[in-house]
């Protein structure tokens, strides 16, 4: 029994030994050699720098103010009758928008004329006095005192008309104002006051509000040392700038107003609280689309920089200072990180101030497979919804239109059996 235990414990190691030497095989061999062996270069996309033409544009906050704001108040003290335009209609100017009673003021007007005409009456007996006593002076009739007293009481008269008569003409002003009127053309809001609202009484009651929409205005801020550095860049030939900047709006939804606008002036101080300075642009609004009190951003093209370095933005990375660095291979193709200085965006790429130079090379893409030391195998990259090259389809397996190895039929040609068979399997 027990020999024929040891036999068996003696095939089974045997077997063992079988398997372990048959893993040693040649064939098993090369496998660990290429397990343990370095591994490929890993794909990155890369972007060889090229200088060109960049608009330099500033996305700035900005608030809505409309170009003419008037709040319609009673001038004179009555109370509202009537209310003659609907809440939030563009309204012209003279409109009529309320009626304040016109009865007391009808009264005033009407005692306003009656002593008017007391007080010409008045004059002309006056001057009738004035004129006999002339004469009579001239041939000693009368004394002179006489005759001066008829002429001085001729000039109290003509003046107590004058007064009587400025009286009835503000009288008449009074009984106009019953009638209150829009002062501007624009949008009116809501109604301040209702029907049998006592207004004007010891002050110009506020009645409504009127704002001008279209053009409307577009104020907003932008830091002085900004503005400052856009100018030395002008000066220096950096920046480039044809004519007035192009203004447009961001909405909320992230949209951008179809209509442009110009930007009108920059203000004449800097907040000293902020440091900024406040610009103002006006838009077009035909369709009262843009309201006053509307925040959004305000997009402003500074100029042109003629020689601009532009680096994606994915392809430049952060430190917590807030530093920049990106990639940079070298002709071994192993990259190499370098810091940079960015300045302002354009689209979805920074302009690059220092750091780099025309014809190198940035890693855009495949930031994760680098390793330190390491070549790289770089790949042409392309943006987001741009067509790639070629060359970059096939080393990736995407179909080539019109490429016979790759099986893709040309535009507008049908694609037969054979190439539909190709490019599916």
């Amino acid at each position: 029994m027990t020999t024929s235990f040891a036999s068996r414990h003696a095939a089974g190691l045997s077997i063992v030994c079988a398997l372990v030497l048959g893993g040693c095989s040649p064939g098993g061999a090369d496998q660990g050699a290429a397990a343990g062996g370095a591994a490929p270069p890993a794909p990155v996309g890369v972007l060889t720098l090229e200088p060109g033409p960049a608009t330099v544009v500033s996305e700035l906050p900005g608030r809505l103010e409309p170009t003419r704001s008037a709040e319609v108040r009673a001038r004179v003290a009555g109370v509202v009758l009537q209310r003659s335009f609907r809440e939030g209609s563009d309204v012209k100017a003279g409109q009529l928008l309320f009626s304040i009673d016109p009865a007391p003021l009808r009264a005033d007007l009407a005692a306003a004329t009656a002593a008017l005409q007391r007080a010409e009456a008045s004059m002309a007996l006056a001057r009738v006095e004035a004129d006999r006593y002339e004469p009579l002076v001239r041939a000693n009739a009368v004394s002179r005192q006489e005759y001066d007293k008829a002429v001085a009481a001729l000039r109290l008269a003509e003046a107590e008309a004058a007064a009587q008569r400025a009286a009835r003409d503000r009288a008449r002003l009074n009984l106009d104002y019953a009638s209150v009127s829009a002062p501007i053309a624009g949008r009116i809001g809501r109604p301040l006051v209702t029907e049998g609202a006592l207004v004007g009484q010891g002050e110009a009651t506020p009645m409504a509000r009127i704002h001008q929409l279209d053009p409307i205005y577009a104020d907003f801020t932008q830091p002085v040392t900004e503005l400052e550095r856009l100018r030395s860049a002008v000066e220096r030939g950096e920046l480039r700038r044809d004519g007035g900047p192009r203004v447009t709006l961001v909405l909320d939804d992230g949209s951008e107003y179809p209509l442009p606008g110009k930007l009108l002036f920059a203000g004449a101080e800097v907040d000293p609280a902020t440091g900024q300075v406040t610009l103002r642009a006006q838009f077009p609004n035909p369709e009262r689309r843009l309201l006053p009190g509307m925040y959004l951003r305000v997009r402003v093209e500074q100029g042109v920089e003629p020689q601009a370095l532009r680096v994606p933005q994915q392809a430049v990375q952060r430190s917590t200072d807030g530093g920049g660095s990106v990639w940079v291979l070298g002709a071994d193709k192993i990259p190499v990180p370098r810091a940079v200085r960015t300045g302002p965006a354009v689209g979805d790429d920074w302009i690059i101030r220092e750091g780099l130079k025309a014809g190198e090379t940035v890693v855009v893409e495949g930031f994760q497979k680098l390793r330190p030391g390491a070549p790289v195998q770089p790949t042409p990259w392309t943006r987001p919804g741009a067509e790639k090259p070629a060359a970059e389809k096939r080393a990736t397996g995407d179909p080539v239109i019109g490429d016979p190895a790759t099986g893709a039929p040309a535009t507008g040609a049908p694609a037969t059996e054979g190439s539909a068979t190709r490019t599916g399997s």
